[in-house]
């Protein structure tokens, strides 16, 4: 089994972070709920804290950290906020790591500097409209023209792609076809291909309403006769569906990391107020069926902390983490949802009401089952690794 002990250096991040999240984060977090902002603000402090450079080298502008580190930054932030913890990973994990793990190194020195400062965002445009779980119906094009790609197509439910900051999306699309099996119809060899931000041609649809995550920038993305360098082109051609497996792979770690910091909150507001909260002339948390709601919170909590803490230091080691962080992903988006229903029982009338933290918690809990992989998806990826 792998040390998934933290470093000093983890402990002092994390430490770190949870002051940032309590004393910069949480003031202003219902606000940018309510009124559906994008918390320029914050994200810009989160950019001199470091934090969107963490598990990147310094020489591309980093802090030398790891993908372990960041997830615990994540889980942090998620313990107040959502919105801003998927900012953070989607910016990291989809923006950046995309252009890190496939870019030329041009690319890299291109594009990290900036992407690692905060001072722009990143964004990967994988799903579509008719390709979600089934991303290898992606039905964008790019055709090489001369020395160009031409792009047309669309994208839904992209973050980070429509802000005043992001200056790069990068997509997948098809960029050719094998020869023609039986069927008639040859298999689609998909590429992903750097897009800056304006390009003649991109457009980020208005944004999304979405039931929670308020405060995260969400659109749907349309692509008409984009015209980006040949050059542009992140990876070998054709292994685009490969290497979005490998990202989406490592980022089911930091949603289980996001995951557990909303669970650990929802435990966090219950005990809280069932200290507070009188009924029957007691708080209400001398009543066992009260403590025992919130003890099987923690014991979730508990037990999903370590599923993700197991997958990333496994993934750090070099050893096999496919399987371990589908069941990271799987159990802990649970815990998420279960925790939010629960603690919003606890709470009562009261959770009901937007102006409680666990109401945004209850409704920023689903997407968790869903996005990087739904809960199904997760199934079939541990069914697979035990031969079924």
């Amino acid at each position: 089994m792998p040390d998934t002990r933290l470093t000093d250096e983890q402990e002092a991040l994390r430490k770190t972070v949870e002051e940032f999240a309590r004393e910069v984060v949480a003031p202003v977090a219902a606000h940018h709920d309510e009124t559906k902002t994008f918390p320029y603000e914050v994200v810009a402090q989160m950019g001199e804290l470091g934090l969107f450079g963490l598990p990147f080298p310094e020489q591309y502008g980093g802090q030398g950290a790891d993908y372990f580190t960041l997830c615990l930054a994540i889980e942090e932030l998620a313990r107040v906020d959502s919105s801003v913890a998927i900012t953070l990973e989607a910016g990291v994990g989809l923006g950046a790591m995309p252009i890190y793990r496939f870019g030329t190194e041009e690319q890299r020195l291109q594009w990290l500097p900036e992407l690692t400062s905060g001072r722009v965002l990143g964004a990967f445009g994988l799903t579509e409209p008719g390709a979600g779980s089934d991303a290898g119906g992606t039905r964008t094009t790019a055709r090489l023209e001369g020395d160009e790609w031409l792009i047309n197509g669309s994208k839904a439910f992209i973050t980070n792609s429509g802000t005043d900051i992001t200056r790069v999306v990068t997509v997948t699309a098809v960029t050719g076809r094998s020869e023609a099996d039986a069927s008639g119809t040859g298999k689609a060899e998909i590429s992903t291909i750097i897009v800056p931000v304006p390009t003649p041609g991109f457009t980020a649809e208005p944004p999304y309403s979405k039931v929670g995550w308020h405060a995260s920038d969400t659109h749907p993305l349309s692509l008409v006769d984009v015209r980006v360098p040949a050059a542009n082109l992140l990876g070998e051609r054709g292994r685009g569906y490969a290497n979005f497996l490998r990202i989406l792979d490592e980022g089911r770690i930091a949603i289980s990391a996001l995951s557990v910091g909303l669970a650990q909150a929802c435990v966090d507001e219950s005990v809280k107020y069932a200290r507070q909260r009188q009924a029957f002339g007691a708080p209400i948390g001398t009543y066992q069926a009260i403590q025992f709601k919130i003890a099987e919170m923690e014991a979730r909590t508990h037990v999903a902390r370590t599923a993700y803490y197991d997958a990333a230091a496994r993934m750090l080691a070099g050893l096999p983490f496919k399987k371990e962080a589908a069941i990271a992903k799987l159990f802990s988006s649970d815990a998420a949802v279960t925790n939010a229903r629960e603690a919003t029982q606890i709470f009562g009338g009261y959770g009901f009401m937007n102006e409680y933290p666990v109401a945004r918690h209850w409704r920023d809990a689903k997407i968790l089952e869903i996005g990087e992989g739904t809960s199904e998806v997760q199934k079939m990826l541990i069914a697979r690794h035990l031969g079924l």
